[in-house]
């Protein structure tokens, strides 16, 4: 049985027929069904705008649990169980007349969970109707992403829920916070003494942080060109990793003690003028090329595409951190669509011992890497130099990899979904996991500024061809210190 105990909550799920909830947010539910941590009593209520038989859409939801959870996992009996919680509501999430039925059959007392899987244009409304029929004071509001797509929207979107809702119970979602390696980051960080002594300036040259996608748009149009790469995955995603990376340690294990420190990261980050962009900075857009050996278009031969968009699809930066622990150090910044695989891993590159005794020609080999890798299979390799076998080898040396492969080490455990373990935090009330106001809003501030200035120079995105590792000048970004990409063929 599960050591966890999870109060009896009714689950609103906003947006309940949008890919989100039917591939991520519906799975992850059974999931924790299946593993014993949804009360009994808890129910779930599907709300969407769709009209039709209630029944209809609670069968396409099914439908669509069956092909997003693997097949040897499906469990009828707990199939069964999961599918009696699901009621289905129309609902016009802005029409406060259609909230009294969701508050008619919320039992009196009962907590709330209520997840925002729709435009963050809509939030304010949302809280605002919960708020007219009263089930405001026990509601927690979990917030997808994108909140807003600059500083001024986000502030808005943010004010908006704040009027009806204490930061207390607002659960902001970057997924990549509810990854195993990611909470592995803190352990290995603040439990490791080998590791947390070396954390700084003096032993480590640089840093890199890689998320890269091998999919282009996939039908999201609409939504990507407005966004970009750089507030689709910059603003959220790679700035929460680097802040985990960088951070000083907390006080204690508490959300906000490990906020206020991921807040004062964000400070910290040096701002890029519209004169350093061209050193720093490298923007690009894929065009036609190939993956997994099929041909595949260009982002501007796209379905529905604007032929004259200058979106990116790339983004590489050279980012530094003005504070004592990180002074000299850059962190090198990377993600994009259509990349040669998919990958996102952390490279936390050790810097040279100070006297090099070995043969001259393997001096390009000496440095340890700690290589923490999130997907496509999550685990932690520390790259460590050791002498070549064999009587004709001398002092020859090899680079050998002490890893730890969640998948193959826990073999007998599954590795939960990001979602799963978010949403199962959300109800228990943890916010450890989840990104505070102020995080946001530090982050929109460092990547407006860069939005600023390729607007004022002009600057166009760089074309590279799909299926490879991005613009030539993200090469001469790192090339030009004296480095390279971790890992590129």
């Amino acid at each position: 049985m599960p050591s966890i105990t999870v109060e009896s909550c009714t689950f609103a799920l906003f947006g309940a027929l949008g890919d989100l909830a039917l591939r991520k947010l519906f799975p992850a539910l059974y999931q924790l069904d299946r593993a014993g941590l949804l009360h009994a009593d808890t129910r779930i209520f599907a709300l969407a705008r769709e009209n039709g038989e209630a029944q209809q859409h609670l069968a396409s939801i099914g439908e669509h649990l069956l092909r997003h959870v693997p097949a040897g996992e499906v469990d009828k009996v707990v199939l069964q169980r999961f599918q009696a919680r699901l009621s289905y509501l129309t609902m016009d999430f802005l029409q406060g007349d259609d909230y009294d039925a969701l508050a008619e059959q919320v039992g009196s007392g009962e907590r709330v969970i209520a997840y925002f899987a729709t435009p963050a244009s809509v939030y304010g409304g949302i809280c605002a109707n919960l708020a007219r029929v009263g089930l405001s004071e026990r509601t927690r509001v979990v917030l997808e992403k994108p909140i807003g797509h600059d500083l001024e929207s986000s502030r808005a979107v943010n004010d908006a829920v704040a009027q009806y809702f204490p930061e207390t119970r607002i659960y902001r979602i970057d997924h990549y916070l509810g990854k195993e390696t990611v909470q592995n980051l803190i352990a290995l960080r603040f439990a490791n003494s080998l590791f947390e002594t070396q954390w700084n300036q003096n032993h480590i040259s640089h840093v890199e942080i890689t998320v890269a996608e091998k999919v282009g748009i996939e039908g999201r149009w609409g939504y990507f060109d407005q966004a970009g790469q750089l507030r689709d995955m910059i603003q959220n995603h790679l700035l929460q990793l680097l802040c985990l990376i960088a951070m000083d340690p907390p006080s204690e294990l508490s959300a906000d003690s490990i906020r206020d420190e991921k807040v004062k990261v964000l400070k910290a980050l040096e701002p890029i003028t519209a004169a350093q962009l061209s050193r720093q900075v490298v923007r690009g857009q894929y065009v036609a090329g190939s993956s997994d050996g099929k041909a595949v278009p260009g982002y501007l031969q796209e379905e529905n595409s604007n032929t004259q968009s200058d979106t990116e699809t790339f983004v590489a930066i050279r980012a530094d951190i003005r504070n004592w622990r990180w002074a000299g150090v850059p962190f090198y910044l990377r993600t994009g669509k259509r990349m040669a695989e998919k990958m996102s891993q952390i490279v936390i590159h050790f810097k040279e011992t100070p006297h090099y005794i070995f043969a001259p020609e393997q001096r390009q080999l000496i440095g340890n890497k700690l290589i923490i890798r999130l997907q496509p299979d999550e685990g932690i390799a520390l790259q460590v130099m050791t002498k070549d076998q064999g009587l004709d080898k001398g002092m020859q040396l090899r680079s050998h990899a002490l890893q730890l492969n969640f998948s193959d080490t826990y073999r007998s455990a599954r590795i939960p979904d990001a979602y799963e373990r978010l949403l199962l935090e959300v109800m228990r009330g943890n916010q450890n996991l989840f990104v505070r106001k102020d995080e946001i809003e530090c982050a929109w501030l460092w990547c407006d500024q860069l939005i600023a200035g390729w607007k004022q120079l002009g600057d166009a995105p760089k074309p590279y061809a799909a299926g490879t590792w991005g613009p030539m000048g993200s090469i001469a970004l790192i090339t030009r210190d004296g480095r390279s990409w971790y890992g590129d063929l």
